[in-house]
């Protein structure tokens, strides 16, 4: 029992490298229409005082390879982590990624989001992500400001510094110097910056993954959670056969 139990927090720990380094699949997907949004002004991602919907983007999957068939084909519901592109109305295959690989291509931000960061996503998605935001509505006001708000702090993660403690993030004001950066108005921005604060670490973490698109936006999402079951056997196995031959 003991030796399983250290098996199993093995796994845990070297689960991220494992994924990160395993070819996930693709999916085929397009992009379909609004879930809960609402419109917002920004500055970042290459963009200045751009108007846009801010909040859960709605994707139709038609196909898929290996993890990419976690998901039914159908709607997938997922927050936009790609501002220099535009999304696609075509049908065009993606690739399933660990949110720390993404967004691609890497030209904008000099390199991928990171583990710190995602882990920052990954929290704000298990606090506040609200299922609401992508069951077809129709949606409430309060909805679509607060999927707005969330999309806000996601965009924060990506393209600010990584603040000294969480208190620092901001989407009022640019923090950062040279073309990266992020900050909006006409939105929720208290709610925004309260979620922001509140990622210390200790709230709950939601398994994410991130479609992405040399040449399209790119994009956010839960993993259904059999998949998550998957990746935990998937892990067990890779590091056993690991530990075998060391």
């Amino acid at each position: 029992m003991k030796r399983l139990l250290i098996v199993c927090a093995a796994v845990v720990l070297a689960l991220p490298c494992i994924i990160e380094a395993a070819d996930l699949g693709t999916v085929d997907i397009a992009w379909d229409s609004l879930g809960a949004a609402s419109v917002i002004k920004l500055w970042g991602g290459g963009r200045s005082g751009f108007r846009c919907y801010a909040g859960a983007y709605m994707l139709n999957k038609t196909a898929g390879t290996a993890q990419g068939n976690a998901w039914p084909n159908g709607l997938i519901g997922s927050f936009c982590i790609d501002l220099p592109q535009y999304s696609s109305e075509d049908t065009l295959t993606y690739k399933v990624e660990m949110p720390s690989q993404s967004p691609e291509p890497t030209d904008f931000l000099g390199g991928y989001i990171g583990a710190a960061k995602a882990g920052y996503i990954r929290e704000l998605w298990g606090r506040y992500f609200d299922p609401a935001w992508v069951n077809g509505g129709p949606f409430s006001t309060q909805q679509k400001n607060d999927a707005e708000a969330f999309a806000a702090a996601i965009w924060e993660i990506v393209y600010e510094d990584l603040p000294a403690t969480p208190s620092g993030w901001d989407v009022t004001a640019d923090g950062t110097v040279g073309q990266l950066g992020f900050r909006c108005e006409q939105a929720d921005t208290a709610k925004a910056n309260d979620w922001l604060h509140s990622l210390d670490g200790t709230g709950p973490k939601a398994e994410l993954w991130a479609f992405t698109n040399y040449d399209k936006q790119d994009y956010i999402v839960e993993i259904p959670e059999p998949a998550t079951t998957v990746m935990f056997a998937v892990g067990v196995l890779t590091l056993l056969r690991y530990r075998r031959w060391c």
